[in-house]
């Protein structure tokens, strides 16, 4: 058993520093607190058992951290089903940093005009340490529609928006971010070469907008563009996505640059500068 339960352990380890925490320089208690957090937010919830596995802890450390979490409102336990559950009081946390993200209030407005216009649901993501994380949706009423939650994340080299941001970052920092999270496959149409990734950015910096061509789900199409701070800095990207047989070639020069305005007019509410493309 206790080959067993060190196998689990070293399983679980790398969950705990997936978010640029560094080693020697954590609180271990606070650490597998927020290991857990995270375990419970991908899954929804889950037994104590369940979660003490996926975390690699020993139920008796899970129970004594998540009973000082649900003190606090962290978790929360449902007696019928004995499965805890993220609780209230994270999800005012969380929401205290949509408030202090001013863009998603300022991109609501475009990203109705984009849903509307298009008949596509509409994202607003930003970028977090190497991927991207969506903040914002307007889902389409059609039946068939892309759909990624708040909290959602996306690998940026697969991404419509985050190919969109990293056509404005400098080659150092997309390379960065390169050796950090590689450049996995997700379907056939994945672009998996570093030499093939930098000419497509070439092309979205050159243009203005980026398109995930089944990149990151196959059947699926995206059309994004880069949202910039006062600095002229990308801090969000706003993108619509569909499936493939609507979001055909004509569409996706019809959309993007209606998709392009629409970034532009958020830069310009949360008091931007608009990046000048079309140079190399």
């Amino acid at each position: 058993m206790a080959a067993v339960g060190n196998a689990k352990k070293t399983r679980g380890r790398p969950r705990a520093t997936t978010h640029g925490e560094k080693s020697g320089n954590t609180v271990q208690a606070v650490d597998r607190a927020f290991q857990l957090l995270r375990n419970i937010a991908e899954t929804q919830d889950g037994t104590l058992t369940e979660i003490s596995m996926n975390a690699g802890m020993a139920p008796s450390t899970t129970h004594r951290l998540l009973m000082t979490m649900q003190n606090h409102g962290l978790v929360a336990f449902d007696e019928s089903n004995q499965h805890w559950q993220i609780g209230v009081e994270a999800f005012r946390i969380g929401s205290a940093f949509l408030r202090r993200t001013k863009v998603v209030d300022a991109g609501r407005p475009s990203m109705r005009t984009l849903m509307e216009k298009t008949g596509e649901t509409s994202n607003l993501a930003i970028m977090d340490d190497s991927q991207v994380v969506f903040i914002s949706q307007i889902e389409t009423p059609a039946a068939i529609r892309a759909s990624f939650p708040s909290g959602t994340r996306a690998a940026m080299h697969s991404s419509g928006i985050g190919k969109a941001l990293l056509a404005e970052l400098s080659r150092e920092k997309v390379q960065a971010i390169l050796q950090k999270s590689g450049l996995p496959s997700f379907t056939p149409n994945t672009i998996t070469s570093a030499t093939a990734l930098f000419a497509d950015l070439k092309e979205i910096r050159q243009r203005g907008w980026s398109i995930d061509n089944e990149e990151r789900t196959a059947g699926m199409r995206c059309i994004a563009a880069a949202i910039f701070n006062e600095y002229g800095e990308p801090v969000a990207g706003i993108s619509i996505s569909g499936p493939s047989a609507r979001l055909t070639d004509e569409k996706l020069g019809e959309f993007a640059p209606l998709v392009k305005r629409m970034a532009d007019k958020v830069t310009l509410a949360i008091g931007g500068v608009i990046a000048k493309h079309g140079s190399s």
